[in-house]
């Protein structure tokens, strides 16, 4: 049993091993066996001593009982192991051991673990033995992964050499081995020789701890093109239909998330017709991005195109993890459609096969047809049949692009560009370049290519890919070899002419089925779902013509170059006035008619690259470190050196002054430091808000030195400021910062004001000049970003200090902070490292503030409420003052982060809101996922940063009705939105229509009833006027006729005159006669 275990392990790829034991409870680890053979009590340790107690603590740690170190084991009572671990020779010498063995000869790293202190325990017992070691088998089987070579190493930086024999040995210096994941360090080594047998070996140093670059030494670097080489296939055999149906179902299995798997219909002998779909996103169609397939095995009898897919697909899979395209010049989510198999004759019927739905459905832009239909070795393209059915020249409008097309795959394969392929066959037959007309070389009515140009959007040609119909297998590697450099150039192709989306003016939506014509080239694409199109077309100058039903068409002069296919949108009015209604997505399709615009879009995905900003500082002119700290005097001297020196593009000016009087400096570095620019993204760096950290100061000063020494030395900076206001705030606490101490790493001397008040805590009374300098700042609403540093730790903290439930647009905060943190050498991965905290874990070096310091007034939970503006405060070092010595390790570690700041303003969502008359409309609210709120700007501008995905958007103005719309923001480009709101077609939530006639039939009835009260009114006071009328009916009316009658005199009567109620003297019928 051992020596067939010893035969097995020299053979086989395994990189872990655990050797269950029993009789203790520990993780033993090699060697175990020493040079002396002592009993116990001598420390064996291997080249790899780091490693193993990282494996066999990845295992103890999780054990219930190992990690306590006692076992307990009767008799060994007193048997202790620190943290259940112990190195083999030094508990008891074991000669020839099987864990040595296997590390020696095998390559395989193997500890021994002891599980148990019974050997054989009763079976009662099992189930809670499993419970103790279920999670730590997990854990340690997690510690390996899948790879063509793997070298288990604990974090650090290491030195990497492959050595093979008849290659020269290459070295990858300082290669950063992270905790989580292994990192992926790819060799390509120069053959010296003809290759040898595979004896490739790796070996690993521990790197110098100072330098910090990638580099290649010991051979001559290899070339761009080495370095992206992708995996070449080595199964080279006929696949029939069961076998490639193994074969497409192991591909589709093993890379789920690039690919799909999928029939599009059956043959006649009822086989399925399978398509591989091969892309980032399988089965969604991705709005601007083109489609492509090849097809193979059009004829039965023809299986080089179905092989040479086949290959095709094995070649590029393991490279579509990175890339959904093995060539590196191929946008990512190019897709790649194969069809494996056909039957019957197709090509001559296509409308009548089941392929016809499937191109009808795929918005595909090109395609290529892989067949041997006579036996030859050329490309031949449209038209295939001609109107005489004559064996002529049948020329398509796009003839040009045809034979663009058919020479990008002839000139990669030497033997069909020479012309004459079947010498021996058809010694007369001979194609100029490798290349033909279909027509001109035999007719074909029906043929496929010819069906796909005249009724889809797509243009296919067909390649003959051989003189013999069906080679033996064991040739099949030469028509590999002769054909994998023209397929893969053929599909570059996808990405020639022009391409771009129609839009409705009124909303933004693409308009699907839109028409777009190209002058004296009669042959019209038509858009797709999101409006977007693609059209293929040579070098040169175009008109070309949107049109859609219902809209005004428009025309734009075109200019198509060699290279990337040039982006034209095109915006429709409507014919009518009328709009629809309802809520329809806005696009990301940022407008890049503007070279400049387009060319800074580049640089933001250029920089957005993995080492992007690197080769932005590798590049950069003039060498600026920080070497001593600067108090308040030099630090202002510093900041007017910058300003006079720079005055073209900065700007020096006091937010306000300290308790003490010292000033509190803000710079502005932009190309117009004194103009307001809306549309541009602001950003603020803030330090020395905490006196006794003064690093984030040091750091701030020398990134304004290094943008402003750059401007107009490297494009990069000159690009970022140009387009970026920048304000750096470098001390807010001048009176802390005069007091602190250097070399104080724990000392609170300075960190808070000259009234001994924590100005990260006073952002609620604003008592303190310091902090309502800064609030003013905050509170003019401009910023898209804040970057605050500060010093005690090495991680970045996101919204909110205080204590909360939730937190709105976390997703958004946790990825800025991730980017900082993803930037730095050591940040990310968590473990500061702090003397006292040295135990401290933080996940990517990123955590929300309250989770790691919670406290209420901060400035970043004040930025974020009312200034509107995303905040992340970074923790440059364990040391709050360390030696000025360290200043220049402390800005190469941060340098990379700062700059990666400035690319990422520039990211989430940009745009700008106006009416449909063209009138910008600020301070009109736009509301994202429900939460974030943001004003417009001055110009109807607005800018948000979001985390990559999608992203919902309500835009409120008053007097407008409400627009929504979701947006697609990229991890590496920002995404533009254009909001055209249309007035307020309703009053107090009603229809505008009822109210108005609501409010007139009121305004009627109440003038038609004001003049019915005034008709009676009128009346009642003419009714005394004239005639009789009824006398006055009350006692008291009578008063002094009553009085006059109780004194019984007649003479008194006589003397009472009578009046009725007229005012005239002449209607007097009795007067008193004296």
């Amino acid at each position: 049993m051992t020596l067939n275990s010893f035969l097995l392990l020299p053979n086989s790829r395994f990189l872990l091993s655990g050797n269950l034991h029993g009789g203790s409870v520990v993780a033993s680890y090699p060697y175990d066996d020493s040079p002396t053979h002592k009993p116990t009590g001598v420390y064996s340790k291997s080249a790899d001593d780091e490693v193993f107690k990282y494996l066999a603590k990845a295992y103890a740690s999780h054990h219930p009982i190992m990690r306590t170190g006692k076992p307990n084991c009767p008799g060994e009572e007193g048997e202790t192991f620190p943290e259940g671990i112990t190195n083999g020779a030094q508990w008891y010498d074991v000669e020839g051991g099987m864990q040595d063995y296997n590390y020696v000869w095998a390559d395989c790293f193997e500890i021994t673990l002891e599980l148990s202190c019974c050997k054989y325990p009763m079976t009662s017992e099992l189930q809670q033995e499993w419970e103790n070691n279920r999670e730590s088998l997990l854990s340690f089987i997690e510690k390996v992964v899948y790879g063509d070579y793997h070298r288990l190493l604990v974090p650090g930086t290491y030195n990497v050499t492959a050595v093979a024999m008849g290659y020269t040995p290459l070295t990858r210096e300082n290669i950063e081995v992270k905790e989580g994941d292994a990192t992926e360090v790819d060799f390509f080594l120069q053959p010296t020789v003809a290759p040898a047998p595979n004896l490739t070996q790796l070996t690993a140093t521990p790197a110098p701890a100072s330098t910090i670059a990638s580099t290649v030494v010991q051979a001559e670097a290899p070339s761009p093109t080495s370095l992206h080489q992708p995996i070449q296939p080595v199964d080279f055999r006929h696949h029939h239909f069961s076998d490639m149906e193994i074969f497409l179902r192991r591909y589709a299995n093993e890379y789920p998330n690039i690919t799909r798997l999928y029939s599009a219909g059956k043959s006649v002998e009822l086989r399925e017709l399978y398509v591989m779909e091969i892309s980032d996103n399988p089965g969604v169609h991705e709005a601007g991005e083109p489609e492509f397939k090849y097809i193979g095995n059009m004829h039965g009898n023809e299986v080089v195109g179905r092989e040479l897919l086949l290959l095709r697909e094995s070649f590029s899979q393991p490279e579509l993890s990175e890339s959904a395209c093995p060539c590196s010049k191929l946008q990512k989510a190019d897709k790649l459609q194969q069809l494996g198999q056909g039957h019957r004759e197709c090509f001559r019927k296509f409308p009548l096969c089941s392929l016809l739905w499937e191109t009808l459905t795929c918005p595909c832009k090109s395609e290529s047809n892989l067949i041997s239909p006579a036996g030859s070795l050329v490309v031949n393209y449209p038209y295939d049949d001609d109107e005489q059915g004559m064996a002529i020249y049948s020329k398509s409008p796009d003839d040009a692009v045809f034979q663009q097309l058919a020479l990008s795959y002839s000139k990669e394969n030497k033997k069909m560009y020479q012309g004459s392929p079947c010498k021996d066959m058809y010694p007369n037959e001979y194609f100029p370049h490798g290349i033909t007309n279909g027509a001109q070389w035999y007719n074909v009515p029906g043929g496929m290519q010819d069906w796909n140009y005249l009724n889809t959007n797509c243009f296919e040609v067909t390649i003959e890919l051989g003189c013999v119909k069906y080679p033996n297998a064991e040739e099949l590697p030469k028509y590999w070899e002769q054909n994998r450099r023209s397929l893969l150039q053929f599909m570059k192709q996808v990405h020639r002419g022009v391409w771009g989306f129609v839009l409705d003016a009124t909303d933004g939506r693409g308009i699907l089925n839109a028409t777009i014509s190209v002058a004296e080239i009669n042959h019209p694409v038509t858009t797709y779902n999101d409006g977007d199109y693609w059209r293929l077309l040579v070098q040169g100058t175009y008109k070309i013509t949107a049109s859609a039903r219902g809209y005004n068409p428009v025309t734009k002069m075109v200019t198509v170059d060699s290279e990337d296919a040039v982006q034209v949108n095109f915006t429709l009015k409507r014919t009518d006035a009328k709009v629809e209604e309802g809520k329809v997505p806005v696009l990301n399709i940022p407008d890049t008619s503007d070279p400049n615009e387009k060319e800074f879009e580049t640089l933001i995905k250029d920089l957005s690259a993995e080492n992007g900003v690197e080769h932005l500082l590798l590049s950069s002119s003039g060498k600026v470190s920080p070497y001593r700290y600067r108090p308040y005097k030099d630090l202002s001297e510093f900041l007017r050196g910058l300003y006079l020196n720079y005055p073209h593009i900065t700007n020096l000016s006091s937010l306000g002054q300290s308790v003490e009087f010292r000033q509190i400096w803000s710079l502005e570095i932009s190309n117009k430091p004194n103009q307001s620019e809306p549309e541009e993204p602001k950003i603020r760096f803030v330090a020395g808000i905490h006196g006794n950290a003064p690093v984030g100061t040091e750091l701030l000063l020398t990134l304004a030195e290094f943008l402003c020494m750059n401007y107009k030395k490297n494009a990069a900076v000159t690009k970022l400021i140009d387009r970026t206001r920048i304000v750096i705030v470098p001390s807010l606490n001048p009176d802390g910062r005069e007091i602190a101490q250097e070399r104080g790493c724990t000392s609170k001397i300075g960190q808070t004001n000259a009234h001994g008040r924590d100005l990260d805590t006073d952002f609620t009374g604003t008592q303190e000049p310091e902090t309502k300098a800064i609030e003013n700042l905050i509170l003019k609403q401009d910023f898209s970003l804040s970057v605050a540093l500060d010093g005690g730790s090495l991680l970045v903290t996101y919204p909110y200090d205080k204590p909360v439930q939730t937190v709105e647009n976390k997703e958004t905060l946790k990825h800025l902070a991730s980017v900082y943190a993803n930037n730095h050498p050591s940040m990310h991965l968590g473990q500061p490292g702090c003397p006292n905290k040295s135990d401290e874990n933080v996940p990517g070096g990123v955590i929300r503030g309250s989770e790691w310091h919670s406290h209420l007034g901060s400035m970043k939970d004040f930025s974020v409420t009312f200034g509107h503006c995303p905040e992340i405060t970074v923790y440059t070092s364990c040391c709050y003052f360390p030696s000025a010595g360290q200043l220049p390790g402390l800005w190469a570690e941060h340098k990379r982060s700062l700059l990666s700041m400035l690319v990422e303003v520039h990211k989430g969502v940009h745009g700008f809101v106006q009416d449909k008359s063209g009138k910008a409309i600020s301070k009109a609210v736009i509301v994202l996922n429900e939460s974030l709120r943001v004003c417009t700007k001055e110009g109807g501008y607005f800018h948000v940063l979001l985390a990559p995905g999608l992203h919902n958007i309500n835009a409120i103005a008053d007097g407008y009705q409400q627009k929504h719309m979701q947006v697609l923001v990229r991890h590496d480009a920002p995404s533009s939105v254009f909001i055209v709101f249309d007035m307020e077609n309703k009053i107090f939530g009603l229809p505008r229509e009822l109210v108005v006639t609501v409010a007139g039939a009121s305004m009627s009835a109440l003038i038609l009833t004001a003049c019915i009260i005034w008709c009676v009114c009128s009346i009642k006071s003419n009714r005394h006027k004239d005639g009789f009328h009824r006398l006055r009916q009350h006692h008291d009316d009578y008063e002094d006729e009553i009085r006059m009658m109780s004194t019984g005199s007649k003479k008194s009567l006589l003397s009472h005159e009578f009046q009725d109620e007229t005012d005239t003297e002449e209607e007097t019928l009795y007067s008193s006669k004296h």
